[in-house]
């Protein structure tokens, strides 16, 4: 049992160490989003796929050394978590600290990348918002008003007035 709290807290250890990474690039995807670098926006997503890609290969993982636990403590494997084995090593509270620890800083890490994460999708729309604001100004910059012609039944015909351009015929 002492060697899969052991290999666990290696899992966790090296989770928090991917969460921190991806933090760390937040503020550079940030920077990227604000200042419109595309080139490092995709730069910076590339290599958050990639840890994400990790992360994910560590979750299963830990989720193969939870099953192995319960099983040695003849628990239901598909329903023990870290807060519960917690729980049940109360006889041995050096690793019952270890991995409270473990947990705390794994999940800290979790709620400032979800944090970052959020703060640049807010930014990503507001950035997209500001695209299509543009392209519907440049869109009505070529698109001439319509006149005030009505038609038999009273209703607006839509005419375009006449491109701006100078007529020189007279």
């Amino acid at each position: 049992m002492a060697s899969l709290v052991e290999e666990l807290l290696d899992v966790l250890k090296k989770e928090k160490e991917g969460y921190d990474a991806i933090l760390s690039m937040c503020e550079e995807k940030r920077d990227s989003i604000v200042h419109s670098k595309i080139d490092v926006l995709e730069r910076v997503t590339a290599q958050e796929e990639d840890i994400a890609s990790d992360l994910k290969n560590l979750e299963n993982r830990r989720a193969r050394l939870l099953t192995d636990m319960a099983t040695v403590l003849g628990k239901d494997g598909q329903n023990l978590t870290i807060t519960q084995l917690i729980e049940l090593l109360d006889r041995q509270p050096g690793e019952q600290k270890d991995l409270l620890e473990a947990r705390d800083a794994l999940v800290d890490s979790a709620r400032k990348v979800q944090f970052w994460n959020v703060q640049n999708q807010n930014l990503l729309k507001q950035a997209m918002e500001m695209v299509e604001f543009d392209l519907n100004l440049y869109k009505s910059l070529k698109q001439a008003p319509e006149t005030a012609n009505y038609n038999r039944n009273a209703y607006n015909t839509g005419d375009l007035l006449g491109s701006s351009s100078f007529d020189s015929k007279q």
